[in-house]
């Protein structure tokens, strides 16, 4: 019955406002990271929004500054009910790009929530106000279903640089190992496969940045007499790259290849559809999807 009345309460919240206007007062906050002149907002965010919100619940709240000089604070909140319990991470980030206001259709302001149709216009929206803050919509109206309780402990993340690449993110984590411990770590930021269906994410691809660099020689050399005598730093590094990914963008590298792909994990993604991009076509002679040019 908790459950049932968890996710009417929450549905509640939707159809009577009380989220757009949440929303509203969220998207207001200039947060753009990528501004110099933006920390005031983005401290502003955590201190001035997210904690009084975040309180009432039950939180306790530390705001840090980022360890990296002039780059957004960072905000742990935790709820502690019983330290023999699961205790759930959860991550978000309050900074959006960059307004660009003149390029925004005349009636749409990206520093206001506009609604036509069954679309929500403005900055954050999507990315990722709108979806901490469901998040945590959440979390308060599964306390009021449930008498004040969880069942279960909450530690928040929330950052304020992600759209600049999450600046100092790295380090704070490993200088708070002990504030975000958790048993299982559950977020929202990242793409929907379609606008019309729902998307859950049991895993997330990391990412590894490297330069490759070959250095043969000082000075430049004309090809007109050097080409095919001399080693060319691009073919090597053209072969390079090619000995790990194909011409159809499938990793070659063994090592970084699922063994199999168990046939209920095939089941699951025959009938998705990636939408809202560009079109999608499978290759005949591989098997392999690829954009369509």
């Amino acid at each position: 019955m908790s459950r049932s009345l968890a996710i009417s309460n929450t549905t509640e919240q939707f159809d009577n406002g009380a989220f757009f206007s949440l929303l509203e007062r969220s998207v207001a906050l200039h947060t753009e990271s990528q501004a110099a002149d933006s920390q005031p907002e983005l401290y502003r965010y955590l201190n001035d929004f997210i904690t009084p919100h975040v309180e009432a619940m039950g939180f306790s709240v530390t705001i840090h500054d980022n360890p990296v000089a002039e780059r957004g604070p960072f905000m742990i909140a935790t709820r502690i009910e019983d330290p023999q319990l699961p205790t759930v991470l959860s991550y978000g980030h309050g900074d959006v790009v960059r307004g660009y206001e003149a390029q925004w259709r005349e009636g749409l302001s990206p520093w206001q929530v506009t609604v036509e149709g069954d679309r929500w216009y403005g900055r954050g929206t999507a990315d990722n106000k709108g979806q901490h803050l469901i998040n945590l919509t959440a979390l308060e109206q599964t306390l009021k279903a449930r008498d004040g309780k969880l069942g279960f402990n909450v530690k928040l993340l929330l950052e304020m640089g992600e759209e600049e690449g999450s600046p100092g993110l790295n380090a704070f984590c490993a200088a708070h190992t002990e504030a975000l411990a958790a048993d299982i770590f559950i977020a929202s930021d990242g793409p929907r496969l379609a606008a019309s269906r729902p998307t859950l994410f049991l895993g997330s691809r990391g990412v590894f940045n490297f330069e490759l660099a070959v250095n043969l020689r000082e000075g430049a050399h004309h090809s007109g007499n050097w080409g095919g005598l001399l080693a060319n730093p691009g073919i090597i590094l053209a072969n390079a790259i090619a000995s790990m990914i194909d011409a159809q963008g499938r990793v070659k590298v063994a090592g970084l290849q699922p063994e199999t792909l168990p046939e209920p994990v095939r089941q699951a993604l025959a009938d998705i559809d990636v939408g809202g991009g560009p079109a999608i076509r499978k290759s005949t002679s591989t098997g392999a999807t690829r954009s369509s040019r």
